[in-house]
């Protein structure tokens, strides 16, 4: 017997996936049928962590409706429109794009500000992209314990760049538990990517959270300070508490999808409510006469630093975007 479902995916591991129709936690195995290739995407993966997926099952015999042969894979047939999705390029000249997860409720951008040094143009990437599908973010500053006494003045820095563009900064350690119960507490009855460079803890952090969930904890290398790969698989993990978190593998690169040289910009909350007193539109911020964003950031309104993030998206147009 044969039975037909809705379902939502919860792990991701090539072609081969585990559903389960939330809010009940339940996994089972699927795989797809045959090719699917979602409307105008080029996206290496037509299935995402988050996505909802129509499914065809089959039934043990003699077996009630809803018990699943777990011997046999569901075929994903296939994939619901999202509400949102992030998206990157591989930081290589290649047009691939590859889905990292879809129908966020709010994205955890996980840095460190050392262990490994934070890269702010990587950073502000993830954030143009959550802003262009309208995804919350929060940006969680980890492993103040490691290094807050000696760099008080760089997190503040560091705070007052990002919350003057309007993010939420959010201080944790997984040591003292410092925003651990914070983050538990948001995350219950929602859908959250936790996300960032390899390295800055996003797993150990997860672990906090939830004691019982097991994602791969890393380390870093000695010798070159930078973060090892650790979760290689896309995975959603039910938080005891409440919510969902979806754990993404740790990134080293961020390119840009699908956006317009012009369109950048928009993306840039603080660049965005200047641009309108901009003596010419559009604007590309950068050479004309009479321009709000760069009067801004000569007098300090506006981070030289966020600045320096938006020309190098704008310079390196045809190795970071399609």
């Amino acid at each position: 017997m044969t039975i037909k479902g809705s379902a939502t995916v919860v792990k991701n591991a090539g072609s081969h996936f585990l559903l389960s129709e939330l809010p009940e936690w339940a996994p089972f195995p699927a795989v797809l049928k045959g090719k699917i290739r979602l409307r105008g995407s080029t996206a290496t993966n037509p299935v995402a962590v988050g996505d909802v997926v129509d499914y065809e099952a089959r039934i043990p015999d003699g077996a009630s409706a809803d018990a699943i042969d777990l011997g046999n894979p569901a075929l994903i047939c296939a994939v619901r429109d999202r509400k949102n999705h992030v998206i990157r390029k591989s930081t290589n000249l290649s047009r691939q794009s590859h889905v990292i997860a879809a129908n966020i409720d709010m994205a955890y951008i996980v840095i460190s500000l050392y262990f490994p040094e934070i890269k702010l143009p990587f950073l502000d990437r993830i954030l143009v992209t959550c802003e262009v599908y309208g995804i919350p973010v929060t940006i969680v500053m980890n492993k103040t314990d490691l290094y807050r006494a000696e760099a008080q003045e760089q997190i503040n820095r560091f705070r007052d760049i990002y919350e003057a563009a309007g993010y939420r900064v959010l201080e944790t350690s997984v040591m003292t538990r410092e925003g651990v119960g914070e983050l538990r507490e948001e995350i219950a009855g929602k859908v959250c990517l936790f996300s960032g460079e390899s390295g800055v803890g996003k797993s150990s952090l997860i672990k906090a959270i939830d004691p019982s969930l097991d994602p791969k904890v890393g380390r870093i290398s000695d010798v070159h300070l930078q973060g090892m790969h650790t979760t290689s698989l896309y995975e959603m993990y039910r938080v005891g508490s409440g919510g969902y978190i979806i754990d993404t593998p740790g990134l080293r690169g961020f390119g840009l999808v699908s956006l317009e040289r012009e369109e950048i910009a928009l993306y840039f909350p603080e660049m965005l409510k200047l641009s309108e007193q901009c003596r010419f539109a559009p604007c590309t911020h950068t050479h004309e006469p009479g321009c709000a964003v760069k009067e801004a950031v000569d007098e300090g309104r506006i981070s030289p630093e966020r600045y320096a993030s938006y020309l190098g998206m704008l310079e390196e147009d045809s190795k970071f975007r399609q």
